[in-house]
C-alpha cells in the first residue's frame, strides 16, 4: 500500500476491506452481531421495541446514538488523518 493518490494493483482493495471489517467484528463485536451500519442497526431495533413479544428484554436503545455518531466521528477523524498524512509525504 501506498500513501498518496494512489491505486492498488491487482485489484486487492475490497479483500482489504473485508477482511478488515471482518477483523473489527470478530474482536470488538458482541455474538449476536455488531453495529457498523446504522441503517442496519435501527430496523431490528425498532422492531423489536414495537413488537409484542412476551419476557423481552429492552430495546438497548441507550446504545443507539454510537452506531449514527461513531460512523460520523470515524469517517471525519479518517479524513483529517488522511489530509495530515498528505501534508508529511
Amino acid at each position: 500500500m501506498a500513501m498518496g493518490h494512489y491505486r492498488l494493483e491487482g485489484g486487492f482493495g475490497p479483500i482489504i476491506v473485508g477482511f478488515l471489517i471482518m477483523a473489527v467484528g470478530f474482536s470488538l463485536g458482541p455474538t449476536t452481531g455488531y453495529a457498523m451500519n446504522p441503517a442496519r442497526d435501527l430496523g431490528p431495533r425498532i422492531m423489536h421495541a414495537l413488537l409484542p413479544i412476551k419476557n423481552k428484554g429492552t430495546s438497548g436503545w441507550g446504545y443507539a446514538w454510537i452506531p449514527a455518531t461513531g460512523s460520523i466521528v470515524g469517517a471525519v477523524i479518517a479524513g483529517l488523518l488522511y489530509q495530515w498524512m498528505l501534508t508529511l509525504h
